[in-house]
């Protein structure tokens, strides 16, 4: 079954950050209301003098934007560069698909946002150094990271005594 969206016809619900710069609308989750398996898509809108989310790239998902109307100012490893309605952007994983968007205009920026469904997917934030675990949301600072095997020393005495009499009785 087609299942038709246009953006003018869009609830749109504002989500506003703590920090004031981060600020856009976005619909409905779509993907959701159409049971969509392999795709998260939504319609959004990104306000005159705000940004997007935070600089950030995704380590278990591919990104797209299509710019519907309006422009940003898209920043990337590579470069700003201004996008403008009909734009088509693909975000590839891993830090070569960083980006984040500012609306430089004094007009929305709308934009469709669809990105991979991935059971869980890791994305990363370089300027501030923190990792997300999505989708649960835990976020943690890239600095605690530690080795593999820390705190995994003297593993037998993590075992009950009464599994160590089994183990020697053989």
């Amino acid at each position: 079954m087609a299942h038709i969206f246009n953006a003018k016809n869009l609830p749109f619900e504002l989500r506003q950050s703590p920090v004031p710069e981060f600020s856009w609308h976005t619909s409905q989750k779509l993907a959701e209301l159409v049971k969509s398996k392999h795709l998260h898509f939504d319609v959004r809108s990104l306000d005159p003098g705000k940004y997007s989310y935070p600089y950030h790239f995704h380590r278990n998902a591919e990104e797209l934007f299509v710019i519907l109307s309006g422009k940003a100012i898209l920043r990337t490893p590579q470069e700003f560069i201004e996008l403008d309605e009909g734009d088509i952007v693909f975000f590839e994983m891993g830090p070569e698909g960083a980006h984040q968007m500012y609306n430089h205009t004094e007009n929305p920026c709308f934009y469709l946002d669809i990105r991979t469904a991935a059971d869980i997917d890791v994305c990363e934030y370089p300027d501030s150094g923190k990792v997300n675990i999505l989708p649960y949301r835990e976020i943690y600072e890239v600095k605690d990271k530690v080795d593999y095997y820390k705190g995994e020393e003297n593993v037998s005495d993590k075992w009950p005594h009464e599994i160590h009499k089994i183990i020697s009785a053989r």
